[in-house]
């Protein structure tokens, strides 16, 4: 873990508190270019734009993409506050980032190592360094009490 993964979980939980702010589940993510500067940032946006694709790693893979003008983004790091799915661990292989680092892990659905592990997956021609737990109390505690005001 460096320096630049802990300042982006930071920035990863602020947006994940703008998220819950609009109804979406609290999700943040950054991603880091290779000398760990902050280069793009996402939220969940599901409930904000009705758009099923809206999980923060999918918005942040976006900027990113749209601000170096390329969608390689190999030797980037995403940092997100939950585990990804299926669908982001596929952009995220999509897009050639180099590692992950995310905070709570998912259990339900999380393709980083819970359920599945997509991101290392030793049959597909990409994969990329999972770092699991980073602020995990926090990211867990936030998801936590997003569910339970809603039960």
């Amino acid at each position: 873990m460096t320096g630049s993964d802990e300042q982006g979980m930071l920035r990863a939980l602020e947006l994940a508190r703008d998220a819950a702010a609009t109804d979406d589940v609290p999700v943040g993510a950054v991603v880091l270019d290779p000398s760990g500067r902050i280069v793009a940032e996402g939220r969940n946006t599901r409930e904000e734009t009705h758009d099923p694709t809206g999980h923060a790693e999918i918005v942040a893979l976006r900027g990113a993409a749209a601000s170096l003008g390329s969608w390689n983004l190999e030797g980037h790091t995403l940092v997100v506050t939950l585990e990804p799915c299926a669908m982001c661990a596929g952009a995220i292989l999509q897009a050639r980032v180099g590692r992950v680092v995310f905070g709570a892990w998912d259990e339900k659905a999380g393709a980083a190592g819970s359920m599945y592990d997509l991101l290392r997956d030793r049959r597909l021609p990409y994969r990329a360094e999972v770092v699991g737990g980073l602020h995990e109390d926090v990211a867990s505690a936030l998801l936590r009490d997003f569910f339970e005001a809603r039960r």
